[in-house]
């Protein structure tokens, strides 16, 4: 049994801050160019220890020391990546690949092989360095990809599944289902006029303040939405 969960969950608070400048550093780049940004909001979290043992013993996890935690379950460190539209998921898992500061472990594709439940989502599993005073650890981290649709019903199905532990009424999971195909034909709507909506976006950018002075300044969508991925998963 893991003994001193603060110091265990250290490098994985560290992993998530790093990726999360990262990333945001990536959409600032694009933004700066005055190109088309993939990535809409990132926000991040380490899991709670409660949501690790629940996890742990899902998972049948029988000695929880923290060699086996940290082998089994990949998403202790996780970071979610939110998207205009289903084209930037490709798009940013394109440049997932061409990076060279982690190695990606597994891939899995949500979207085009969606869950039972609908869930749609897109999956890596990376192996991150991380440096500390005793050396170079490599920290597993989960990063999902999600248009803000996607998230908006994973959110929902989240707590509802918290609520029932999974074991939703007929009724309430058929419901789920077809709220995930609303979702998604949503996603399917907006790439069709996402070259209009690309170009409406610019216009604002580019004849009201621009987007680097407005990034200065917090932004509390992303905060709200930062907030509630903090909670235990």
């Amino acid at each position: 049994m893991v003994e001193d969960w603060h110091s265990f969950l250290a490098p994985y608070r560290q992993a998530v801050e790093e990726l999360k400048v990262k990333f945001k550093g990536i959409r600032t780049e694009f933004e700066e160019a005055n190109i088309h940004s993939p990535i809409e909001f990132v926000t991040g979290r380490v899991k709670r220890p409660d949501s690790i043992l629940r996890k742990a013993e899902f998972r049948e996890v029988s000695d929880l020391n923290a060699h086996n935690i940290e082998t089994v379950i990949e998403d202790i460190g996780g970071i979610r990546i939110m998207c205009q539209f289903v084209e930037d998921i490709y798009q940013i898992v394109e440049i997932l690949h061409q990076r060279e500061d982690f190695d990606i472990i597994v891939e899995r594709d949500y979207i085009s092989h969606k869950k039972a439940s609908g869930y749609r989502s897109y999956h890596i599993v990376i192996a991150y360095p991380i440096e500390r005073i005793t050396g170079t650890d490599s920290i597993l981290v989960e990063i999902q990809v999600r248009t803000l649709a996607m998230n908006f019903w994973a959110t929902i199905e989240h707590s509802l599944n918290y609520k029932y532990a999974g074991d939703y009424p007929l009724e309430l999971h058929q419901r789920l289902e077809r709220a995930a195909e609303a979702a998604f034909r949503l996603d399917e709507e907006m790439s069709e006029i996402r070259e209009e909506i690309k170009e409406a976006q610019n216009y604002f950018q580019t004849t009201g303040s621009n987007s680097r002075q407005k990034r200065q300044f917090p932004n509390p969508v992303e905060d709200q939405i930062e907030d509630k991925y903090k909670r235990p998963l």
